[in-house]
Formats: C-alpha cells, structure tokens, sequence
C-alpha cells in the first residue's frame, strides 16, 4: 500500500503524549481527514474510541502500544514510519449492532467492534431470555449477564468470561454467559455470523440490566437486539509478523 500522508492521534497518558511528541518532531503529519492512515497511540481502548471515532472516513488505522494490553496495536516504534506503513497487513471485520430498548421505550442503537455484552446493575442476578433467529434457546438464564462477541473481540472480556477464541476468519459469532447461575452447565454457544440474537430481561423492575456496546452503555433495558453488519468494515493494519489472524491464532496456545 502506498502511504503519502499519515495522521496522528494519542490517548492522554505520559507515554502515549511523549510518543506524539516525538513522533511529529521527525515528521510532518496530516490531518485524519486528508491522511492515507490513521496513527493511534495507547492502548486497547483507545484503539477501540479511534475506530469509532473516525468511523466515517474509511480510512484504515494502524495502532502503536503506549498502553497496557496492546493486543490490537503494535510494538511503538518511530523509525521508519513510512515504511512500515507500506508493508503493513490490513485485517477488516464487520462490527455488532446493538439496538437496545429501555424501561421508557426509547431504543438505542450502536456499534460495537469488540462485544454487546449485558450485566447486571444491582445484587439482583439478572434473568435473560435469550432468542436465535427467533426461536427461543434459553428460556431463563440466571446470570451476572451475557455477550455476544466478534472474532476480533474474542480474546477480550468474552475469554475472562470462559468464552471460546474464535479465528478471524471463521464467520462465527460467540454467545458467553457471564457467571451463569442456572443452566448450571450451559457454557454458551457459537453461531453464524449472520444470526440475529435478541436477549429479553426478565423481571426487569426487580432484576435491571444494563446493555453495553464497547463503550456506550444503555441502563434499565428491556430487550437488546444483536446483528452483525456487513455494510460496516473496521480496518486495522498490523505489522506482517504481527498480524491479528496470528495473534489470535497465537492466543490458542498461551499457557
């Protein structure tokens, strides 16, 4: 890929500050909107607020770890930016859209790149109906909450649940108990990418539940619907020997 102009963005932490500041000391940066690629520096999360904040430009994103985790960015580097750039892998995905219903009526709808997952707002365990394609699986799961989970968003918070690691490129979606109570054994299942799964609340007064897409929160929801959408591509390029096939790939096998 052939990269005339890059732009930068940066979380607020000192590392991810210092790396933007030496970053556009050796280069001249463009803005998002007239760049080829878009730089981000931090961490997971903010790789996550990038995407979705440039969401519109289509432009693909190539992270830098001035973070914690790092799982989605790559090792922080500024010689030969350029170059890297060039040779980078793209790895896209289509993202979940949560459309979720609350006590009032009022439906909410967002994207989430990682998971959709619901949890529970007070000490109450949540109770969830949980419908594939319009025929109801779960009857009554009794559980701290659930998620559905994209490939790429599958070593995050869907496995600290006991989620499964799912290929990039396997078309499948993860649906993840959170601490489920009854079906004691049911420990969730895989489903096609293109299943719709709606996750009614149960007792809703007595037992709320928010619902949560990467970071846009819904309290006191009544129903949540979960699709894939395939007219949404998220990019992300990662260096060859780091692509994000491997890496969670790699994952499979970490003791």
């Amino acid at each position: 890929m052939k990269i005339d102009h890059f732009a930068v963005v940066a979380s607020r932490s000192p590392d991810a500050q210092a790396a933007l500041a030496e970053i556009t000391s050796k280069y001249k940066v463009s803005k998002p909107e007239n760049a080829d690629v878009i730089i981000a520096l931090g961490g997971d999360g903010f790789m996550l607020e990038t995407q979705h904040r440039y969401l519109n430009h289509e432009k693909p994103i190539y992270g830098m770890n001035r973070g914690t985790v790092g799982f989605l960015m790559n090792e922080f580097n500024s010689d030969n930016i350029i170059e890297r750039l060039s040779i980078a892998h793209s790895s896209m995905i289509h993202p979940l859209r949560m459309t979720a219903t609350n006590i009032h009526g009022t439906s909410k709808t967002a994207l989430a790149i990682n998971e959709v997952s619901l949890l529970r707002q007070t000490r109450q365990a949540a109770k969830i109906r949980i419908s594939v394609d319009e025929i109801v699986r779960v009857p009554e799961l009794i559980c701290d909450g659930t998620l559905v989970s994209t490939p790429a968003g599958s070593t995050a918070y869907n496995l600290s649940a006991h989620g499964p690691i799912i290929p990039l490129s396997s078309n499948i979606l993860a649906l993840t108990p959170i601490s489920a109570f009854r079906p004691r054994r049911w420990r969730g299942a895989l489903l096609p990418h293109e299943a719709k799964v709606e996750l009614e609340i149960l007792e809703q007064k007595k037992r709320p539940v928010s619902a949560v897409a990467d970071y846009t929160e819904v309290r006191d929801v009544t129903s949540v619907l979960v699709i894939m959408d395939p007219s949404v591509v998220i990019n992300f390029l990662f260096d060859p020997e780091h692509n994000l096939e491997e890496r969670i790939l790699n994952e499979q096998f970490t003791p």
